[in-house]
């Protein structure tokens, strides 16, 4: 689940022992599944702990992650780097903007997932984002952009080169293709 490093381990203990007996830490997510997520790590002294809370018994101390939060934070990692700029806690969490799918949820899920995993991130750096509208019984990911996507000159290319080729590659045998549904109306927000 969360992966907290043992350079990470070590300046929490540092910084647990400052603190009042039987304070450990919290990790949890704001806004989690959402494109606003932010991960943090504050103290948790004892009486901040609720009975719904999961327990990561560490060497040093515990980490407590509530409920709402706890899908959010799978395969996410605390480390605690020192490089030639100095020191600094960091945490990756890859899940925490959409919940993590199973393997055997269903094709439109984990469809939606790579979308807003792999492809959204790449369409952010242009303003723009796409989503999973339906798949068609003939296996075609109908798709509706949005953003600096909306009217781009070159939607096309993005989509058929990008995102139907990554599509195609990740569900080889389940998706046979990708079709944009958007009413592209050219403005200010386009990226091109």
């Amino acid at each position: 689940m969360i992966t907290i490093t043992e350079n990470a381990q070590q300046h929490f203990g540092k910084l647990l022992a400052q603190q009042p007996e039987g304070t450990n830490i919290r990790v949890f997510v704001v806004n989690p599944g959402t494109q606003s997520a932010e991960c943090g790590v504050s103290y948790c002294p004892p009486e901040a702990i609720e009975a719904t809370d999961t327990e990561i018994k560490l060497d040093l101390f515990s980490a407590y992650v509530d409920e709402l939060s706890l899908p959010f934070l799978d395969d996410a990692e605390i480390d605690f780097v020192t490089d030639k700029m100095g020191s600094q806690l960091t945490l990756k969490a890859p899940n925490a903007k959409v919940r993590k799918v199973s393997d055997d949820a269903t094709l439109m899920e984990r469809v939606d997932y790579v979308i807003q995993t792999q492809v959204n991130p790449q369409l952010a750096g242009h303003g723009g984002n796409v989503s999973l509208a339906e798949i068609t019984e003939d296996g075609i990911a109908i798709l509706q952009f949005g953003g600096g996507c909306n009217g781009c000159s070159m939607v096309d290319v993005t989509l058929k080169e990008g995102i139907e080729k990554e599509l195609l590659a990740q569900f080889e045998g389940e998706l046979n293709g990708v079709r944009d549904i958007t009413e592209h109306a050219r403005g200010e927000h386009s990226y091109y």
